[in-house]
């Protein structure tokens, strides 16, 4: 008997009742964890065979528990195969605040996700590239943990921020500027000793969508960033709001041009240069491991990987 074809942008009527399953409870966690993944990332992240998790996620779909952003749908009339992005449903939300606990926000989930806007999604799904990559990549080396901002060792005093990873840096000339990562990560690395090693990560994802630099800082741009991070070292307010003894910035961008252009700009800055790291999004992808893949540095013309980020680092130079 053939198998009807489901819509992929309007739910079915009279689809086949399911029951979750473990594996199904465990694509509605990374979705959530994540925001937006595509079905390409699904399947590389749960155990089991690819026709059986997309047969999952589609039926996920259709029953509510998942979201297919509307964004998309332009992708797929100019024709070829895609992997579907797929955000957290309603009753996705409903069934992770039950059974798993998770704080939710009194919103409608399905209505946020279905409609995000096709800017953001991109944005969204370039930070879903990157946070998959290097989990897949931990996985495969074996003494790597990816440390997701829920597992971050952070002092009793962080939890009276309602975002502990949002804050605000006051410069020199008084400009108060606000920092917002896209991704706070950390990497564990546990050694023959058994004694870990981490190392603690603040993410960009740039799109080029946003000026390197402009003439004021009241403008956006990605130099701002710089400054914000830059401040955000030199006052040591990683230690004294989050209790993270070191961090890196890890700039994903567009293309190795803008990478040599986000280079010179990070050199303009008076200190912290070695606080940043460059790469771009195809390098990245198609590199056999994002671990030991050599990111830019604006100090020494150096190249580093998060491997040697997990050696014991010479301190950076504040002067």
């Amino acid at each position: 008997m053939e198998q009807v074809r489901l819509p992929r942008f309007q739910r079915a009527p009279g689809v086949a009742r399911i029951e979750l399953t473990e594996r199904d409870r465990e694509i509605l966690q990374q979705v959530h964890r994540h925001r937006f993944l595509r079905s390409s990332h699904l399947v590389a992240l749960i155990v089991g065979s690819r026709q059986h998790v997309l047969r999952r996620l589609q039926l996920l779909y259709h029953h509510g528990y998942l979201e297919r952003p509307r964004a998309q749908i332009d992708y797929f009339h100019q024709g070829g195969s895609r992997a579907i992005a797929y955000g957290l449903g309603n009753k996705g939300a409903a069934f992770l605040k039950r059974e798993s606990s998770l704080p939710f926000h009194r919103l409608d989930w399905g209505a946020k996700n279905r409609d995000t806007g096709r800017v953001f999604l991109e944005h969204a799904l370039l930070i879903s590239d990157i946070m998959v990559g290097l989990e897949l990549a931990c996985r495969r080396h074996g003494r790597v943990r990816l440390l997701t901002a829920n597992e971050l060792p952070l002092p009793e005093t962080a939890h009276r921020y309602r975002e502990p990873f949002q804050w605000s840096v006051r410069l020199q000339s008084g400009k108060k500027l606000g920092v917002i990562p896209d991704r706070v990560f950390g990497l564990e690395f546990t050694g023959s000793g058994g004694k870990p090693t981490r190392a603690f990560y603040f993410l960009e994802a740039d799109r080029a969508t946003m000026p390197v630099i402009r003439q004021k800082l009241s403008q956006s741009s990605l130099y701002r960033k710089m400054l914000a991070y830059e401040a955000t070292w030199t006052q040591n307010l990683h230690r004294s709001r989050l209790g993270l003894h070191r961090f890196r910035v890890l700039t994903v961008t567009s293309s190795p041009e803008r990478v040599k252009t986000l280079v010179e700009a990070c050199r303009q800055l008076e200190r912290g240069q070695g606080l940043f790291l460059f790469t771009d999004a195809e390098t990245f992808r198609v590199h056999a491991n994002p671990l030991a893949l050599p990111w830019a540095s604006a100090r020494d013309d150096s190249h580093e990987t998060l491997l040697d980020s997990l050696s014991p680092a010479r301190p950076l130079r504040k002067s």
